[in-house]
């Protein structure tokens, strides 16, 4: 089992417990006594040190379209290389990837990867850009940090698709060397935050302002979910927030909820309630709102914030056409697209 010692850490001096850490990653200051992990499953205190046992241990590798993290306006029709260990710090009940995120690394199979390894995997598939990715690349963070510093040395971006739930001392380091993130923003309300995920709001929010902060390019993910988050002043909310905050060219995408893990007896979103919401974000001033997860829908395509031409047409998670000019400008009027197009 490949380990490395975990970033953040600090001894328990005041505990009764001899040998005790606590975790320093994220808000929940896990303190876990010898033998023992935190909530996440893979920070586990050996001798009295906290190792990150899932280190160059990914349990998922594989090549996909940057369409489907997503990211919408970041070197669009590329493929990237995404990467995930087990473990996660937040328990969602509608995980789609809960088979990884809440497993334990002892009972799960991995392959090995170091990180110099996988920036050679990422070069050999032709990949511009590594996703970090499927259950959270912040409780992987050793991993996801050095491979990122690696990936920026030998030419490659680096992408974050995250729900955000980290301190600012470790999320500060990564994401000097983070070129763009989708961030999950799963509600404007604690109380959801702590009923459906085990987690609180406020450290998310951080993490979004943060981000946009350092210079990353940032989307916002808000998965839509029938009767706990798909009232119309929370998306309301939402998307006010999004606008004050990060800005009105930040694209915002709207994710059907599809029922699994412990929320399988709640109905699939409908298509209606996403185009509500796309109503409402527009209403709010977000220029480029998009929905997905979705078929019937035109709301995937991207419009020029100026002259309304459209310039990037997609089905699925396929480009068909890309009118955006290398500069990142509209061919018809020359409004500048906000992104990363080159």
């Amino acid at each position: 089992m490949t380990e490395r010692s975990a970033t953040e850490q600090r001894d328990d001096r005041s505990g009764r417990t001899p040998g005790t850490v606590v975790c320093d990653l994220c808000p929940k200051g896990c303190r876990i006594g010898l033998g023992q992990s935190g909530e996440c499953r893979i920070r586990v205190n050996l001798d009295g040190r906290l190792l990150a046992v899932t280190f160059g241990r990914p349990v998922s590798i594989h090549m996909d379209p940057i369409e489907k993290k997503p990211l919408y306006h970041f070197l669009p029709a590329t493929p990237i290389l995404s990467v995930a260990t087990v473990g996660c710090n937040l328990h969602c009940l509608n995980c789609q990837n809960w088979e990884i995120s809440q497993a334990n690394p002892e009972e799960t199979p991995a392959y090995r990867l170091s990180p110099e390894e996988l920036v050679d995997v990422a070069l050999r598939e032709g990949s511009r850009s590594i996703a970090y990715t499927y259950t959270d690349p912040l409780v992987f963070y050793e991993y996801t940090l050095e491979t990122s510093r690696l990936a920026r040395e030998r030419g490659l971006r680096n992408v974050l698709v995250t729900a955000g739930y980290a301190n600012e001392a470790p999320l500060r380091r990564l994401f000097e060397v983070t070129d763009a993130a989708n961030i999950d923003l799963k509600a404007m309300s604690d109380d959801f935050y702590r009923r459906i995920c085990s987690g609180t709001l406020a450290p998310v929010l951080r993490c979004l302002e943060l981000a946009r902060e350092m210079g990353i390019w940032l989307e916002v993910t808000h998965l839509v979910i029938p009767t706990l988050n798909d009232d119309r002043e929370m998306i309301a909310d939402l998307c006010r927030w999004v606008a004050e905050h990060l800005g009105e060219e930040t694209p915002l995408h709207f994710s059907a909820f599809t029922p699994r893990y412990r929320l399988s007896d709640l109905p699939r979103t409908p298509l209606e309630t996403l185009e509500l919401a796309r109503r409402i974000a527009q209403d709010a001033g977000i220029q480029y709102v998009y929905i997905g997860n979705v078929r019937g829908t035109d709301a995937s395509h991207t419009w020029c914030g100026q002259c309304g031409n459209l310039l990037i047409e997609r089905v699925g998670y396929h480009v068909r056409t890309n009118r955006i000019l290398e500069s990142g400008a509209c061919p018809s009027c020359g409004h500048q697209i906000p992104g990363v197009w080159r």
